[in-house]
């Protein structure tokens, strides 16, 4: 038998160690070279700190259990909403469909945007009060200042607790920063109420001022009156009391708006291209469900500590395991966990 030679030997050897080089590549890292193939995932940021929360913990479910490399792009809502339309945005996880109207709507239809259901419909606005001047607070020797204080039909009696100090004689309602439209709504609100006549109304400069007005009276004990909102971190951190008003009706509601403010449905939407993209993060969207008390402990932790929303996203992923972990397939829970 003829032996072989050294140029076959020497080929032997290297064809040995290309199939060793490509086992290599196939390994333990073939994983995380699909990972990198995978599409970017946009996420909207309206610039509010709720949605920025619930994009971080969206994003680091993305990213750790499904493998896709996220980014966002911040903008106003109307800004976002059209990115989301025309696909530059794939996922908008806050749409208050009410201030997006008719275009919401229309989008859907056309087809252009899917609706993956509800985020949250428990929030809330209107007039509140800290909760100590109805209930008082003995461990901070507080008394209650008007026990029967319930609704804003109630505030005529009690102009005086809410004082205005640059105008002893009416009391001071606190409204919303000047532009919103919220504040045209609770001008007209006030004085189709006629509390006008017993109460000076204050527009804040913005809604940080508006925010430093509750904490300097919070921490101080005394008398508060005017807008707020959940969820927020306000809402989260201090005790309040929303005032209530004339049960809502849309009739009655667009007539000067002489009822409670309605909730909002606030939905998940993504871009219809999403599906092709990721359908399996689309099944986690439709899952991904909060509501009001658990953003606002969310947005009181990131006060508190200040930190930001990515932060707070690995706090709740580390403490909410019973939230969280039913949005997604066992193996993906296995994998955000193992990435904490």
């Amino acid at each position: 038998m003829k032996k072989p030679g050294r140029l076959s030997i020497l080929i032997a050897i290297l064809c040995v160690s290309f199939v060793v080089m490509l086992a290599g590549c196939s390994s333990p890292d073939s994983a995380n070279q699909g990972d990198k193939l995978k599409t970017k995932l946009v996420l909207a940021d309206p610039q509010w700190d709720s949605v920025q929360f619930c994009n971080s913990v969206a994003q680091y479910i993305i990213e750790e259990g499904y493998g896709y490399p996220t980014e966002v792009m911040s903008g106003s809502s109307a800004i976002t909403f059209e990115g989301l339309v025309n696909g530059d945005i794939d996922i908008l996880l806050e749409a208050w469909t009410d201030n997006l109207q008719p275009m919401y709507n229309n989008e859907i239809k056309k087809g252009a945007i899917e609706e993956l259901g509800v985020n949250y419909d428990d929030n809330t606005q209107g007039l509140f009060v800290p909760t100590y001047i109805i209930k008082g607070d003995p461990a901070r020797n507080i008394a209650a200042l008007a026990p029967d204080l319930k609704s804003v039909q109630d505030l005529p009696k009690y102009w005086e607790l809410f004082k205005d100090p640059e105008e002893p004689l009416k009391g001071v309602i606190y409204g919303s920063p000047a532009g919103w439209e919220v504040d045209n709504i609770l001008q007209t609100k006030i004085n189709n109420y006629n509390l006008d006549e017993t109460y000076n109304y204050l527009s804040p400069g913005s809604d940080t001022a508006l925010a430093a007005s509750i904490t300097k009276a919070y921490k101080e004990g005394k008398p508060w009156l005017g807008y707020y909102w959940s969820p927020t971190w306000i809402t989260g951190k201090y005790d309040m009391t929303l005032l209530s008003d004339n049960p809502y009706s849309e009739g009655t509601w667009h007539n000067g708006y002489q009822t409670e403010f309605p909730s909002v449905r606030v939905t998940k939407v993504a871009n219809k291209q999403l599906y092709d993209k990721a359908p399996e993060v689309v099944d986690f969207l439709k899952d991904f469900r909060t509501n009001s008390a658990l953003l606002s402990e969310a947005l009181s932790y990131m006060q508190d500590n200040n930190v930001k929303a990515d932060r707070a996203a690995i706090w709740f992923l580390e403490t909410r395991e019973d939230v969280w972990v039913p949005w997604v397939p066992e193996d993906i829970a296995t994998k955000v966990k193992a990435s904490l």
